[in-house]
């Protein structure tokens, strides 16, 4: 059975959906208030990220009752999913501490690793690896970090969400150029569409300028979706899990080598800041739109084409991430990651 009228539901539930929490926003004052860390200038409403939640939840059991989305992979979504966007709904309307959310995370990751199975074997320089419980404790702190990642790197309009959609739709199209050499799930692409037209429906209002923004709920959910999403395919080929990590690169570079940046200065690394090349970037230029676009750019342009190299077995994995990486980390230099900012 056809998926196609599906997509555009799903995607039209996230926009009504995402329009009604602006307005329960708007009415209650859940806005996000300018500070000396924000990005933005102009109080918005928050919380939005609720309706890709939503929409890509409901739309999993009805899609593996149809037998388009296997069971086990629809379990490991919506437990993870829902409990941390439960988990970042709690902590957007008060605050959790840090030690419980943390708590809260590994439980999500471990319940998505037993639908899954874990870590599978992985290649490198060639060679198949069973890395056994060490891998699955890896795969663990793996989606925590891509969670929490996701939070950081949500910090200007329509961020979080053009990633998501980029990364989504190049994990389905390599999935659709391995299934035309018949090495793959036929229907393993549908999980990543369905998400990416969910998140479609909310960057109607989340588009610089925003009018909305995710919120805790949909980031962590995003972050550790994506990295449930990114397991899958490395179970249907292991040289995909690569691919899914280049395609991720622009938010694990930026997030990971500005995370380290402040761990050696010795900062609080879990008080909120604006020291991402992301942020600066956007500082420089005045404004959200161009360094929005220019993820987009970066993903369609340079890593989608690496990542379909890597996963059709034209370059090994690791050094298709090397190739990948490399002019990230300098732009990520270029745009001071990690760096004190300067006061006037």
């Amino acid at each position: 059975m056809s998926i196609w009228w599906f997509l555009p539901v799903v995607a039209g539930v996230a926009l009504f959906l995402t329009g009604a929490l602006r307005r329960y926003a708007l009415a209650r004052s859940l806005m996000d208030i300018p500070n000396a860390r924000s990005s933005h200038s102009v109080p918005t409403p928050r919380g939005g990220g609720v309706a890709i939640v939503v929409s890509f939840l409901l739309a999993l059991p009805l899609l593996a009752c149809m037998d388009l989305i296997a069971w086990p992979i629809a379990w490991a979504l919506l437990g993870a999913g829902a409990g941390i966007a439960v988990l970042g709904f709690l902590d957007d309307h008060g605050h959790i501490a840090a030690r419980w959310r943390l708590l809260g995370h590994f439980a999500a990751a471990i319940w998505a690793l037993f639908w899954l199975g874990g870590l599978p074997p992985v290649v490198m320089f060639g060679f198949t690896v069973d890395l056994g419980w060490f891998g699955h404790a890896l795969a663990a702190v793996y989606l925590v970090w891509l969670l929490n990642l996701y939070n950081f790197m949500d910090g200007i309009d329509g961020i979080a969400s053009v990633e998501a959609i980029c990364v989504c739709l190049g994990g389905a199209l390599l999935y659709g150029f391995l299934g035309l050499a018949g090495s793959t799930q036929p229907t393993a692409w549908i999980a990543p569409v369905l998400l990416a037209a969910a998140v479609a429906g909310f960057l109607f209002w989340n588009f610089p300028p925003a009018r909305i923004f995710m919120g805790d709920a949909g980031s962590g959910f995003l972050g550790i979706t994506l990295g449930v999403l990114s397991l899958q395919a490395a179970w249907v080929a292991p040289q995909l899990l690569c691919s899914w990590l280049i395609l991720l690169g622009v938010f694990i570079v930026d997030a990971t080598f500005t995370l380290l940046r402040r761990l050696l200065r010795g900062d609080k690394v879990y008080e909120a800041h604006r020291s991402h090349a992301y942020q600066y970037a956007s500082r420089q230029y005045g404004r959200h739109l161009p360094v929005t676009l220019v993820v987009v750019g970066i993903n369609i342009l340079w890593l989608l084409p690496i990542a379909l190299w890597v996963g059709l077995g034209g370059i090994d994995g690791l050094l298709g991430l090397l190739i990948a990486y490399v002019p990230l980390l300098a732009l990520a230099l270029k745009y001071h990651a990690g760096e004190l900012e300067r006061r006037a």
